[in-house]
């Protein structure tokens, strides 16, 4: 099957126009999170990209082959596309709108099929909303959606966990933040999203609880143990104003030389009102979380897998390991179907079956 040379520039205005229109509509009346929203405009930029190279002028225009032909190129070796910074194709730069991966190599590689799965879900989403909105003809209307084998989460030992937890250094002010953030992922099993969105007045500490607000804009409550009741409050009490007070020393030392102000990014602006900081005083982001959790992954000797949601995976099951209700672990996970929480007693299980193996005689 002959795929279209995928070409490193945007979709179409028409294209633009409707993905625009979905976009909206998912953050204003379907309430998804900024994320999730950011995710389904990834996947329909490069949807349309791959329609506008095959020749395909509108969505209005697109018919079921099309659709079929595209999960073909995204499960195949999926090019990669580079552009230079002033947006034009070329042999250096970085990967635009999601168009392909690349491996070690510098060679495009296929889709997971989670990913695959994902992005035909988008596409059928916005074509579903284009042909109750618009009237556009629906190509995927009499499409299967992808099913694909659920894969059960990673998880760290109790062992493990306490390793990770101790890495970060005491005595500094970053370790300290570090060990609260460790202590805070695993105590209540947020979202890396749902942490950097943290403000101090959402911790109670005196009680011991944490008011996130989750996907689809959901608050919830969450209690947190003594442990990570302590790290935050060293975290409040000596990290945290040293941070800030490297955010305004920079400032100052700025301005001493003659340089002009530096430009305001949204995160430096809301800075003094999250929980958590980035080591030179700004707002701490989900790319920098995940940095610190890999960091100290690595001194701990722990695998390359782990990450920030890692955490949130072994809070699950050590809950449910410890004799806790499986629909009270739904409520602090935030999840809205309980059959997504139910993944965790397959792990339990996979664990009972591997301690039984090493220490059954006839096993």
């Amino acid at each position: 099957m002959t795929q279209p040379t995928m070409k490193a520039n945007n979709a179409a205005p028409a294209f633009e126009r409707d993905i625009e229109e979905f976009i909206d509509h998912t953050r204003v009346e379907r309430g998804f999170s900024e994320n999730t929203a950011q995710a389904y405009e990834r996947d329909l930029n490069q949807y349309a990209a791959w329609l506008r190279a095959a020749g395909v002028p509108s969505a209005r225009k697109v018919e079921p082959s099309h659709v079929l032909r595209f999960a073909h190129y995204l499960r195949a070796a999926a090019p990669v596309v580079k552009v230079n910074e002033d947006g034009q194709g070329g042999a250096s730069g970085a990967i635009r709108n999601g168009v392909g991966q690349r491996d070690g190599a510098g060679r495009g590689r296929a889709y997971s099929p989670a990913s695959v799965a994902r992005k035909l879900a988008s596409v059928r989403s916005w074509h579903r909303f284009l042909a109750r909105e618009r009237d556009y003809p629906d190509p995927t209307a009499r499409m299967e959606s992808a099913r694909v084998p659920r894969r059960l989460p990673h998880v760290l030992s109790p062992e493990q966990m306490r390793a990770l937890l101790e890495s970060p250094d005491g005595a500094t002010p970053v370790g300290v933040r570090d060990r609260a953030l460790l202590e805070m992922l695993y105590a209540g099993g947020l979202r890396a999203s749902e942490l950097c969105a943290l403000r101090a007045q959402h911790v109670d500490l005196p009680n011991g609880l944490v008011r996130c607000r989750g996907k689809g804009d959901k608050e919830r409550i969450v209690p947190l143990g003594e442990a990570a009741r302590r790290a935050v409050e060293n975290y409040l009490s000596f990290a945290r104003p040293k941070l800030l007070e490297r955010k305004r020393a920079g400032a100052r030392s700025a301005t001493r030389n003659g340089q002009a102000e530096p430009r305001k990014f949204k995160t430096e602006r809301a800075a003094p009102l999250t929980l958590f900081l980035g080591k030179r005083g700004e707002a701490l982001s989900r790319v920098s979380l995940g940095t610190i959790v890999r960091h100290h992954a690595r001194r701990a000797a722990l695998p390359e897998w782990v990450s920030p949601h890692t955490l949130r995976h072994s809070f699950a099951t050590h809950l449910l390991e410890g004799g806790a209700d499986l629909r009270a672990i739904q409520e602090m996970l935030g999840h809205a179907d309980i059959a997504t929480t139910q993944i965790y007693t397959h792990v339990e299980t996979q664990h009972l079956r591997e301690s039984y193996r090493k220490a059954h005689p006839r096993a």
